[in-house]
């Protein structure tokens, strides 16, 4: 990758929307080779998509938790079944395995306190083999 390539990626990033013909003007390329540059990119795997910013708001998911767990048990079939279950869950916008403690990293969005109370009790906290769970609420949003 050059440094065109990281501009158009850069420019992709801002506005995925963008035109061909306004990314090569914003870049200095021609419609041509840039529109080619991004479909190098996007054949690579470098541009794996694009997507929607939605307004949580509007959907009424603005209520946003940090969720930490630890499982109970590291055995195969809990930590596979327990990825399962949580992967599936509507509610869940970010879930990442982590080295250490805690044992996962999980962001919620649902409507209120009481949506999420009854997420935790009757989602999360019945999928075998939870055992710590330890929740974080925003104070303000600063990035992202």
């Amino acid at each position: 990758m050059d440094s065109l390539d990281h501009a158009i990626i850069a420019e992709l990033e801002r506005d995925g929307r963008i035109s061909n013909v306004e990314l090569a003007s914003r870049i200095g390329l021609t419609p041509g080779p840039c529109l080619r540059r991004v479909q190098r990119l996007e054949a690579s795997g470098v541009i794996r998509g694009y997507r929607a910013v939605v307004d949580p708001e509007a959907l009424g998911r603005s209520f946003e938790v940090i969720l930490q767990v630890d499982l109970a048990s590291q055995e195969t079939s809990v930590v596979e079944g327990f990825e399962r279950e949580v992967a599936a869950l509507d509610e869940v916008v970010e879930f990442k395995r982590l080295f250490g403690t805690p044992d996962y990293f999980v962001r919620v969005a649902v409507a209120d306190l009481a949506s999420y109370e009854s997420f935790l009790t009757r989602r999360i906290m019945s999928v075998r083999g939870v055992g710590k769970l330890s929740s974080h609420f925003a104070m303000k949003n600063l990035k992202g």
